[in-house]
C-alpha cells in the first residue's frame, strides 16, 4: 500500500511539473505596426564623430584631465545641434554636469533622458585604429566612447534635433541630463538631481545607460533580447587588512599576514552569498524561460522546485547569470612587502562586492566578518552604496521605453532585468520609482567586451537605431 502511495505522489508531481511546463509558454501580444521615423544620417554620424574626437577622459586624479577637451566638447554643441541649442536652454552644473530643458505643450510630469560625455583612459599602443580620430572602416567607426556613452549623448541631442526640425513638440517637458564625470563618480548627476529636488520636478520617466539589445544572453533563447535594467546592484569596496611585527623572512611566524589575507579569501570565495530571486530577475526569468526550450522551461517554470539546482549550477559556474542571483565578491588588489625577503608588518587586499537587492551594505558586511572568523583580520568599508529601488514595470514610463525598444529592434524580446553594473541614475531613486536603464545599441558578444577596452568601436547602423529609438520615447512623452 505505502508503495502504491509512494508513486501515486510521485506521478501527481510529475503531473503538475509537465502542466506548469506545458503552459509556460509565450504570453500572446498583438502590436501595431512600428510609426516609421526619418532623421538626417549624415548628421548624425557627423556628430558622434566629432564628439569622439575630443578627448574627454576622465581620471580619479582630476590633475591629469584636460579641462580643454571638455569645453571643446561643449563648445562643439551649438554647431552640431542647432535647433537643440536655441530651442531648449542649457544649464551648466557643478562638476560638468549639462541640463537641457526641451519646453513642452503641457505641465504634467517630465522625462529626464541621460548620458555622460566622459569616457575612461586608453592604452593607444594597444589599438589598432586611434583612439579619438573617429576613423570609419567598412560601416564601422572606431574610438574610445564610441559605446560608452558618446553614441548615446549623441543619439539625444540628435534625436531631439531632427524632431525640432520636423515642428514636434513634446507634451510634457523633456530633460536632457548629461554627466561629464561618471566614469569616476562624478557629482554632475547628484547636482542635477539636486537642481531638481529643489525647483520639486518629479520626473514620470528617467532613462539612462544600462542595457542593450543582445543576443545569447539567456539558456535556450536563440531571439535578441532587449535588456531593460529595472534595478541595479549596491557597490562596496572593502579593505582587508593584517598587522604583524614583521621581520626576516627566513623566521617565519606559523601565519604570515599574507597567509592569512589568503585564508580570508579562500573562505569567502568557498562561501558565496546566498541566492535571491529579486522581482528583477523573476521577471526576466518569466519573460524569457517562456521562449527556452522544453529543459529551460520546464526549469523556469518551476523555480519552486529546480531553483536549488538552478542556484548550485550557478555558482560553481560564476559569470553573469550567477551575478544576477546574489552579491558577488571579486577581489582585485593585495599590497604587502616591498621585498621578497621580508614579511611584512601588514598587508591588504581589497574586494568588490555588488549587491543583491536583497541585501545591504550592512548585511554584506556582517556576512563578510562572519565568514572570514578571524579578528586578526580587520575589515573597513572604503566606498559604499546601497541597491537601487526597484522600479515598476505597470505604468506608462516602462511602456514608452518598453514600446520603442520594440518599435526600433523589431522581432527582439524585451525584457526587464538586474542590472550588475552601476550607473548615474542611481542619484534618481528618491525622486523617481520609474527609472530605467537601457543602452540604446544592439550589440554583439565582440563588441561588448571592447566597452573600456581596447579598438572600442560601433556599427554605423547601430549608431541610426540609437537616434531613432530615442525619437520615438520623445515623441511619447
Amino acid at each position: 500500500m505505502i508503495g502504491w502511495i509512494i508513486l501515486a505522489l510521485v506521478l501527481v508531481f510529475l503531473a503538475v511539473i509537465l502542466i506548469r511546463t506545458a503552459a509556460f509558454t509565450p504570453k500572446a501580444e498583438s502590436r501595431a505596426a512600428a510609426e516609421p521615423v526619418s532623421y538626417d544620417k549624415d548628421a548624425v554620424l557627423h556628430a558622434l564623430a566629432e564628439l569622439v574626437k575630443c578627448r574627454t577622459v576622465s581620471y580619479d586624479d582630476h590633475a591629469l584631465e584636460d579641462d580643454a577637451e571638455f569645453e571643446k566638447l561643449i563648445g562643439k554643441l551649438p554647431e552640431l545641434f542647432p535647433n537643440v541649442t536655441k530651442t531648449c536652454p542649457m544649464q551648466r552644473m557643478e562638476d560638468r554636469g549639462l541640463l537641457f530643458r526641451w519646453k513642452g505643450k503641457g505641465d504634467g510630469k517630465p522625462a529626464v533622458l541621460m548620458a555622460h560625455y566622459d569616457v575612461v583612459p586608453v592604452e593607444e599602443e594597444n589599438w589598432t585604429h586611434p583612439a579619438f580620430e573617429a576613423e570609419i572602416r567598412d560601416g564601422v567607426m572606431w574610438g574610445r566612447g564610441t559605446l560608452d556613452t558618446k553614441v548615446t549623448f549623441n543619439g539625444v541631442l540628435s534625436a531631439a534635433e531632427n524632431l525640432i526640425s520636423q515642428g514636434f513638440v513634446p507634451e510634457n517637458d523633456i530633460y536632457f541630463a548629461f554627466s561629464g564625470g561618471e566614469e569616476v563618480n562624478g557629482k554632475g548627476a547628484i547636482h542635477i538631481v539636486d537642481y531638481f529636488k529643489s525647483h520639486h520636478i518629479e520626473p514620470e520617466l528617467v532613462l539612462d545607460e544600462g542595457g542593450a539589445v543582445v543576443d545569447n544572453v539567456f539558456p535556450g533563447v536563440t531571439k535578441p533580447c532587449g535588456m531593460i535594467g529595472i534595478a541595479e546592484k549596491g557597490m562596496i569596496n572593502v579593505e582587508y587588512s593584517v598587522a604583524s611585527s614583521g621581520g626576516h623572512a627566513s623566521a617565519p611566524a606559523p601565519h604570515t599576514p599574507v597567509g592569512q589575507l589568503s585564508a580570508a579569501c579562500c573562505k569567502i570565495e568557498n562561501h558565496p552569498f546566498k541566492a535571491h530571486f529579486s522581482k528583477p530577475v523573476l521577471e526576466m526569468f518569466d519573460t524569457l524561460g517562456r521562449h527556452s526550450g522544453f529543459v529551460y522551461r520546464m526549469i523556469f517554470a518551476n523555480l519552486w522546485c529546480f531553483g536549488p539546482v538552478l542556484d548550485s549550477i550557478c555558482k560553481k559556474s560564476g559569470g553573469e547569470l550567477n551575478a544576477l542571483l546574489r552579491t558577488t565578491v571579486a577581489f582585485t588588489q593585495m599590497d604587502a612587502s616591498k621585498a621578497p625577503n621580508v614579511i611584512p608588518p601588514s598587508a591588504s587586499m581589497v574586494s568588490n562586492l555588488r549587491l543583491n537587492p536583497e541585501d545591504s551594505v550592512a548585511s554584506a558586511m556582517d556576512y563578510l566578518k562572519r565568514t572570514v572568523g578571524d579578528d586578526a583580520v580587520k575589515l573597513k568599508v572604503l566606498t559604499s552604496f546601497e541597491p537601487s529601488p526597484i522600479s515598476r514595470t505597470d505604468c506608462a514610463g516602462w511602456e514608452r521605453v518598453r514600446s520603442a525598444v520594440a518599435d526600433t529592434w523589431q522581432g527582439c524580446l524585451v525584457t526587464p532585468y538586474l542590472m550588475v553594473q552601476c550607473s548615474d541614475s542611481r542619484h534618481y531613486r528618491d525622486l523617481s520609482d520609474r527609472v530605467y536603464r537601457f543602452s540604446a545599441m544592439d550589440l554583439t558578444a565582440e563588441e561588448r567586451h571592447t566597452i573600456h577596452g581596447n579598438d572600442e568601436h560601433i556599427r554605423l547602423d547601430t549608431a541610426g537605431r540609437a537616434v531613432e529609438f530615442f525619437m520615438r520615447v520623445m515623441k511619447q512623452c
